[in-house]
């Protein structure tokens, strides 16, 4: 009876780590195993939980022989991890169908293991299991469910494709490890001076995502539809190209964003390819050598191919590179480049700041003071001329490029610092160029950096986090590190800088945004750089 009871207790005690890990499940795009990633993550990310994870699975051993230490594991599945909260704040719980469903059958799959415990004897350290182990049983719900939101998302496929065939725009998809969310706005602008276009909105880059923005938003009207897409790994792109049917394709780069799902850029580089399958006419940023190669390979096979670059030459090894002492990046100069091979070139000079902007051998604009990152600006050329669209017209547009949101937008509001808002960006090459911006921007105070570095890159975290914060103290006089999830390699970093900034530690970004409001003037500049929701520890 005791173990019944205590079973039971384990059972309802299990609640509260369910919630907490149903939302980590669905900010992970229900992905089987991601949340006993992020389990990981919370129970080693501090003293304290590390604590709560050994005294959780002692009560699983010791409930073989005493059914009352089953308890210790009900108090730290309602208490713990610390820091991750049952509802979230900057990602919260959302009760979808999708949710509604997983948590049934999660509930469903903890109750079946607590019979068969009580059934066999156990139950006490069946429930000291659950209560434990509630993120794995969460993944288990989300792999037996996969088949069935897949069919059932497949009547929204069937309907954009339909939706698609009835206004039959021409479809454009951009993909790319990073610039892929600019590329697209910059595409829209571009197209929108000569013909009725669309663009899938925020991040709406997966086939959920794109079936949705179909269904609800595409006009009778639209001529041209500019789609984002994403991947986590191989198939995704290839699936979503096969309703969609995009005329045209680009790639923006290949880079270790995602390396910790896909293993490889060698994999990366394949998953972002299956975009180019179906498309006539391919965009290619061919500063990359992977990118070029790729360029070579379609063309050879038929397919119409637009190389762009942001260099002098497009040959790597020629192309800038960042030192993370010194903080110099080679950029190149707008004399008038030679390289035929080339079909679109833009181009920052190095001292001025101003960009231009070649089709082969013809500048179309020039001394262009733009936000823009001339890499994805470029794409955004060389989509435009694949759908047609006049030089003229691409000149009379670029001027007026937007700016993405929370990429690198500069807000400047009297009595207050200067915000450089990069919260969107998370990969080197973008964490670089935005430090770049803190070290040029005129600033009479103080330069201070607000990160918690980046995620998702795999095997090469601490290498790309530890670089980053090494070029980061050169620049800044203070660095605000947010969160444990890259603490210590940033930490190392700088530690390994010739110069050393004030280092200041947040748990939360709120945190950290209060100290600046409050120990900041006007005179002073603050990059924000990356940003990452409150399921990261």
């Amino acid at each position: 009876m005791l173990q019944i009871i205590v079973a039971v207790i384990c059972l309802v005690a299990s609640i509260p780590a369910m919630l907490r890990w149903l939302r980590v499940a669905q900010r992970e795009h229900y992905i089987p195993d991601s949340t006993s990633l992020f389990a990981y993550r919370w129970w080693v990310s501090s003293p304290v939980n590390i604590l709560l994870a050994l005294v959780g699975c002692a009560g699983i051993v010791v409930s073989a022989r005493f059914s009352v230490a089953a308890l210790g594991s009900a108090v730290v599945a309602i208490v713990g991890p610390v820091g991750l909260s049952l509802r979230g704040v900057s990602s919260p719980l959302i009760w979808t169908r999708r949710l509604k469903t997983l948590a049934v059958v999660s509930v469903s799959i903890e109750t079946i293991i607590v019979i068969v415990g009580i059934l066999f004897g156990h139950g006490s350290t069946a429930g000291a299991v659950i209560d434990i182990g509630s993120c794995a049983i969460v993944d288990l719900g989300s792999y037996i469910l996969a088949p069935l939101e897949h069919r059932l998302s497949n009547v929204y496929i069937r309907d954009a494709k339909d939706r698609l065939a009835k206004v039959s725009p021409t479809v454009i998809a951009i993909t790319g490890s990073y610039g892929k969310t600019s590329t697209k706005l910059y595409t829209a602008h571009l197209l929108s001076g000569c013909f009725r276009t669309q663009a899938s909105p925020a991040s709406f880059n997966n086939r959920a995502g794109l079936s949705r923005a179909i269904n609800e938003q595409l006009l009778d009207s639209t001529e041209i539809f500019v789609a984002e897409m994403g991947t986590y790994g191989q198939g995704e792109i290839r699936d979503m190209c096969s309703w969609m049917r995009p005329e045209i394709s680009a790639i923006t780069a290949i880079g270790p964003v995602h390396l910790e799902r896909m293993k490889s850029e060698e994999r990366i580089l394949q998953a972002k390819s299956e975009i180019t399958e179906t498309a006539s006419t391919v965009v290619l940023q061919v500063d990359d050598l992977r990118l070029a190669g790729l360029a070579n390979y379609l063309e050879s096979n038929g397919k119409r191919v637009i190389r762009c670059s942001s260099k002098k030459s497009s040959s790597a090894d020629e192309a800038g590179s960042v030192d993370s002492d010194s903080l110099q990046l080679s950029e190149q100069r707008t004399d008038e480049p030679t390289d035929v091979l080339v079909d679109v070139r833009v181009i920052r000079d190095a001292s001025t700041g101003l960009i231009s902007v070649y089709i082969g051998h013809e500048i179309i604009a020039s001394e262009l003071r733009l936000e823009a990152h001339p890499s994805n600006t470029a794409c955004a050329v060389g989509l435009a001329l694949a759908a047609g669209c006049p030089n003229e017209t691409i000149s009379k547009q670029l001027p007026t490029l937007p700016s993405p949101p929370h990429r690198l937008t500069k807000v400047k509001e009297n009595g207050h610092p200067t915000i450089l808002d990069d919260t969107y960006n998370s990969n080197p090459a973008g964490c670089m160029a935005a430090l770049r911006l803190l070290k040029e921007e005129e600033c009479d105070g103080s330069r201070v950096l607000v990160t918690p570095g980046m995620v998702e890159l795999g095997n090469r975290s601490r290498q790309e986090n530890e670089s980053f914060a090494r070029a980061a103290a050169v620049v800044a006089d203070v660095v605000l590190i947010v969160g444990r999830t890259n603490r210590r390699y940033l930490s190392n970093g700088i530690s390994q800088a010739a110069k050393q900034p004030k280092v200041l530690f947040f748990t939360r970004r709120d945190q950290a945004v209060n100290w600046v409001r409050d120990n900041l003037t006007a005179k002073d500049v603050v990059l924000y750089e990356n940003d990452l929701p409150d399921h990261y520890p």
